[in-house]
């Protein structure tokens, strides 16, 4: 009854509105959760109604109109409402209290991780600045599986490109610790982070933007596939190669990058190849697959980098189920027999010299791509290589005859991968 006192003149006010009457008596039916009432009496001046049980009444008007019937529905189920609603606005208010409370822990967290981290010099922006550089993700550049790239802008009129991860990584530490590994690389040939962005399930990168795109819009393009001669490519190879050899021995910790590919090749003025890791899963060393073949070392790498050097050489994908002959589906295989053949590469109309870069970039890619990885060159062998004269560069055994693996699978490290010593223990990979 006190809850029900709360809201008793307007009850009463709409009861006088919504009466019924008989036609021999004044009664009104009133339906409550107790059961059925006769009103006998309403006290409009203390808001007080006289009602007795149906059964007991001996006025026969126990009939109750429809208005009356829906009006008590919605009395019943305001006053439901309002026991149920203080508990509804904790819960909410809990909810919310332990959502804050967690994400704000991580930013403590974040923040004091990168205060003890004194050689990183990156910008941490807010969401709403990630959304501000990017016009609410206006212009898209590429998609995968971790999330979305888009082109950005900063206040100094710098162009950038702000890698938006689809999915949050843990408690957010292994995002950090991603950041501030790839922070610490200094490299002409790696890609740049400017910054990053962290609040709560949001994450970003913000890297510097590569005007010329990626290396597959120029080799798989018809368009464009003319658009670099042989003596840039060659140029390409070339700070790909040193690239990839700064992740594994110019720094204190050798980092893995598991991802080599045209996609993950950006171009920036001057067609000046960047490492970058915008891209989805790409050629899988057999080593990661097949664990007789040994542990995983930065060979996977080599594998990776060879098979992007075919793609180079093709101008078209390695494996192709539309070409015109079936030898031809599988390029490395199909490029080896011509050469074993003693026929040339079809290159065109090109010099002697861009015909001796070619030819040590096929000799190099074939040893990249050797089954057993101590068979493979390290990146500091496959530079001399390339750079020696291609009459000392002897062609390796032909690969094997399966097609190359295009998966995603779980990577675990193990010991004594390598053939040749790293300069730390410590191993980061970079992937996709």
């Amino acid at each position: 009854m006190p809850k029900l006192k709360a809201i008793l003149p307007l009850f009463v006010h709409l009861m006088a509105a919504f009466a019924s009457s008989c036609e021999n008596h004044n009664r009104t039916t009133l339906v409550e959760r107790g059961g059925k009432f006769s009103v006998q009496q309403i006290f409009y001046e203390n808001y007080i109604i006289r009602k007795v049980d149906a059964s007991l009444d001996t006025d026969d008007c126990n009939s109750l109109p429809l208005r009356t019937y829906i009006l008590c529905l919605a009395i019943t189920g305001g006053i439901i409402f309002l026991r149920s609603f203080p508990g509804i606005i904790c819960l909410f208010a809990l909810v919310t209290y332990k959502w804050r409370r967690r994400h704000l822990f991580m930013d403590d967290k974040i923040e004091e991780f990168l205060q003890s981290q004194n050689n990183l010099v990156l910008i941490r922006y807010s969401f709403k600045e990630v959304k501000k550089m990017t016009k609410n993700f206006k212009d898209k550049l590429g998609e995968g599986g971790y999330g979305s790239v888009f082109k950005g802008k900063l206040r100094s009129v710098h162009h950038v490109a702000i890698k938006l991860l689809g999915k949050s990584k843990g408690n957010g530490q292994d995002f950090i610790n991603e950041v501030a590994s790839i922070g610490t690389i200094h490299h002409a040939n790696v890609g740049k982070l400017i910054g990053f962005c962290v609040e709560g399930s949001k994450q970003a990168q913000v890297y510097d933007f590569m005007s010329n795109g990626s290396l597959d819009k120029i080799i798989f393009t018809e368009e464009n596939k003319n658009t670099l001669g042989w003596k840039k490519m060659f140029d390409i190879v070339l700070g790909v190669v040193q690239g990839i050899h700064y992740l594994h021995q110019g720094r204190d910790m050798q980092i893995l990058h598991f991802d080599i590919k045209p996609h993950n090749i950006l171009l920036h003025e001057n067609f000046n190849p960047k490492v970058s890791d915008f891209g989805t899963i790409g050629y899988i060393a057999p080593e990661l697959v097949y664990k007789n073949l040994g542990g995983i070392s930065y060979k996977a790498d080599a594998y990776s980098f060879g098979m992007l050097l075919m793609e180079m050489i093709g101008m078209r994908k390695n494996v192709n189920a539309f070409a015109d002959h079936t030898s031809q589906i599988y390029f490395p295989s199909w490029i080896y027999d011509r050469l074993d053949q003693g026929e040339d590469l079809e290159l065109g109309d090109v010099s002697d010299d861009e015909k001796a870069m070619v030819k040590k970039m096929v000799i190099t890619a074939f040893w990249s791509i050797q089954l057993w990885p101590s068979d493979r060159p390290s990146m500091s062998k496959v530079l001399k290589m390339l750079e020696s004269n291609v009459e000392l560069l002897e062609m390796p055994p032909k690969p094997f005859h399966q097609l190359p693996l295009e998966t995603s699978m779980e990577v675990h490290s193990c010991e004594n991968c390598n053939d040749e010593p790293s300069k730390s223990l410590d191993i980061v990979t970079i992937t996709s």
